[in-house]
């Protein structure tokens, strides 16, 4: 029995809890609220997964590279990953808010969401640095978390040989984190069941209108960053040609998008980047599985600004500067601790609405479509990868000996 269940596709288990949710929720209405202790289980669970991973994933980020890898390579090389993520995460808000995604429907009416204070721009920065590091993992304070382990990771590789103890636990600790995520994600179906009988019977089929605005706000913010946003610093860092670009890793954009997995993807890309792009095998075997780990403008940039203003709007939480600033540097850091794996961004996406206070149980939702997403947000993770691999490698001087003449003359 299990042998079968696993044999159908994780993404089509997801989809089969969406569409047997809504059909229970359509027959048994009101009743239908007796499965969502399903949907509450995977919420918690999700939960559970949130402090640790953050914190181990984000460490093991900012340890993953030393000695010469500190240097000037390094630093430009995070730098350009997070400015891409900036400008994926305020593109996401904008494509976001251009499409009207609730299309004025709500699930909560407005005036039964409690009103937040918002406290200042000096007290958020404040409250970034925690009192007590294990109180602020004990209450999940996402943001103070992340803090930490930047402290920590810098302060690894600051100590070196004397930390490595510590980093090789985090390390593991990571990848336990991973397998848990894993077991996690296989109760998907069974949450998403839930949760959505639970919405349909309480709120009916117009419920799922707004899911094709979505879907088609993220195919879009992801199109126009690749094009627009890589497709510039490609042509201006990296001297080569857009059109040869995509072309070259146009093999690692396909497996991209049907495995879902830039783990997964990395021998393809590496393959792509170092014979069509012309990067230097040693540069390419750096920088490529940082950027699966840290380099994340889909899942981590684009994703969880477009869901998090989707949620908003389908909740009636109204959402002003202060929350959206919130969400672009939430959503730029969540991006370095995202893994590589499929699934993994739903997990991620938590800690932007944890961030600003929007309901996790919105999540059910986007989970239903999210092989559909995540099959767009790997490929641009994917692409991303590589635009920094050419851009930093053409500016260091890291490209493969006969790759300058050979690329310049196909720019031209």
């Amino acid at each position: 029995m299990f042998a079968i269940w696993f044999a159908i596709p994780f993404w089509q288990r997801v989809l089969a809890g969406f569409v047997l949710g809504a059909a229970t929720g359509l027959l048994l209405q009101e009743q239908a609220v007796i499965v969502k202790p399903l949907g509450d289980l995977f919420i918690n669970a999700i939960r559970m997964l949130i402090v640790p991973l953050v914190f181990c994933t984000l460490v093991v980020a900012l340890t993953s590279y030393t000695g010469k890898n500190l240097g000037r390579i390094g630093v430009k090389t995070v730098g350009l990953f997070l400015t891409t993520a900036f400008i994926a995460s305020a593109l996401g808000l904008t494509i976001a808010l251009s499409f009207d995604l609730g299309s004025g429907l709500q699930l909560i009416a407005a005036d039964t969401v409690k009103e937040r204070n918002i406290p200042t721009a000096a007290q958020v920065l404040i409250d970034i640095i925690p009192r007590n590091p294990i109180a602020a993992m004990a209450e999940g304070n996402i943001l103070q978390v992340l803090f930490f382990a930047i402290l920590v990771g810098i302060a690894i590789n600051t100590v070196g040989d004397k930390a490595q103890a510590l980093k090789a636990t985090i390390t593991s600790g990571a990848e336990v984190m991973f397998q848990i995520t894993r077991y996690v994600m296989e109760l998907t179906p069974f949450g998403v069941f839930g949760l959505i009988a639970w919405m349909f019977g309480s709120f009916g089929f117009e419920a799922v209108v707004p899911l094709l605005k979505f879907v088609g706000a993220i195919y879009a913010a992801c199109l126009i960053h690749m094009l627009l946003v890589y497709g510039s610093i490609v042509k201006w860092l990296g001297r080569m040609s857009p059109v040869r670009f995509f072309r070259g890793i146009f093999p690692a954009q396909l497996v991209a998008y049907s495995s879902s997995s830039s783990y997964g993807t990395l021998p393809v890309t590496t393959q792509c980047v170092t014979e069509n792009l012309g990067v230097s095998k040693q540069y390419a075997s750096f920088v490529l599985p940082l950027g699966a780990t840290i380099n994340m403008d889909g899942c981590g940039g684009i994703y969880p600004a477009i869901s998090a203003v989707f949620i908003a709007q389908l909740y009636g939480i109204p959402l002003g500067a202060g929350e959206y600033a919130l969400i672009m540097a939430t959503a730029v850091l969540a991006s370095v601790g995202t893994a590589g794996v499929p699934g993994s961004a739903m997990v991620m996406l938590t800690v932007t609405l944890n961030a600003v206070g929007l309901p996790l149980e919105g999540i059910a939702f986007i989970a239903a479509i999210d092989r559909i997403i995540d099959m767009m947000r790997t490929t641009t993770n994917v692409t991303g990868d590589a635009v920094v691999a050419l851009a930093i490698g053409r500016q260091e001087g890291l490209m493969a000996q006969d790759a300058p003449e050979q690329v310049t003359a196909q720019a031209s």
